[in-house]
């Protein structure tokens, strides 16, 4: 006699079925979640919200009103100049500062060791960080402009070519400082360490690149020349040219706008600082050895 057997969905007896897989999330959807997760974060903590967004337009507001009724050379107010230079202090302290410190929190209370160690490719972490900084660039912009705009009567330009001179000053004034910043965060030994490392560096930046003094020509030479080897100095002579009249490029150190330049200088510093982040960048703190 021959046993009856029968055979039921789902045993391996059944030449039918087929296990169930699960499809794993592609790198671009862990990139996007991960941005997500870096923007709750970030809007979760109000004082560094308001302190990232208040501080450039708080400088803008007690500097214009200062250079408010001084006259430059060329009759534009100056306080204007200061509103355009103003632009490219806000994207570096929301992409260096912010990023800079950020990274070392992130490292120093092991969340950095904690992403290491699950089944994320290491990309996403990065490119969250990206998504991070730039919505918060395009915010920070957003509110100098409209200060500038409503209490120092900044034109906002009318001619596309502009428009374009502005998306790539921008698109490459973020990418370097956010490229800096995340070399930068590798420095200090502690969060409580990175405030003033990372800060310090950048005030003095922003004088000698002629944020603060307006116009730049006014600073000494040696000055100048300190403030021409790093990038803020040409994302701010790049958003004068977006924002302000042909003419006031009399103004700068070479009596032209420099646009090849200025492109020349900040996508060098986008190629310097991803080589500073591959060859210095750490996923532990020293103490984890």
């Amino acid at each position: 006699m021959t046993a009856l057997t029968t055979d039921t969905p789902g045993t391996p007896e059944n030449p039918t079925s087929t296990p169930r897989t699960v499809r794993e999330p592609s790198v671009w959807r862990l990139c996007l979640s991960r941005g997500g997760v870096e923007l709750r974060q970030f809007f979760r903590e109000r004082t560094a919200v308001i302190f990232t967004f208040a501080l450039p337009v708080v400088l803008l507001i007690l500097l214009g009103a200062i250079f408010d009724k001084q006259m430059a050379a060329t009759g534009i107010p100056s306080s204007q100049l200061l509103a355009a230079g103003m632009i490219a202090a806000g994207i570096g302290s929301t992409c260096f500062v912010n990023l800079a410190t950020s990274i070392t929190s992130d490292r120093e209370d092991g969340t950095l060791k904690r992403l290491r160690g699950v089944p994320m490719p290491p990309i996403a972490y990065f490119v969250g960080k990206i998504i991070l900084v730039l919505v918060t660039a395009v915010v920070e912009v957003a509110i100098v402009l409209a200060i500038a705009t409503i209490f120092y009567d900044l034109p906002l330009p009318t001619d596309v070519g502009r428009w374009v001179t502005f998306a790539w000053v921008f698109l490459l004034g973020v990418t370097g400082c956010s490229l800096l910043g995340t070399a930068m965060s590798s420095v200090p030994r502690s969060v409580r360490a990175a405030a003033p490392i990372v800060n310090l560096p950048f005030l003095i930046l922003q004088f000698v690149s002629g944020i603060f003094i307006v116009p730049i020509t006014t600073l000494p030479q040696v000055l100048q020349q300190i403030g021409a080897v790093f990038p803020l100095k040409w994302m701010a002579q790049g958003f004068r040219s977006v924002f302000l009249p042909d003419a006031v490029a009399a103004m700068e150190p070479a009596g032209v706008w420099e646009h090849g330049r200025i492109a020349l200088v900040l996508a060098a510093w986008c190629l310097g600082g991803l080589i500073l982040c591959l060859t210095t960048f750490r996923w532990q703190g020293r103490k984890d050895g």
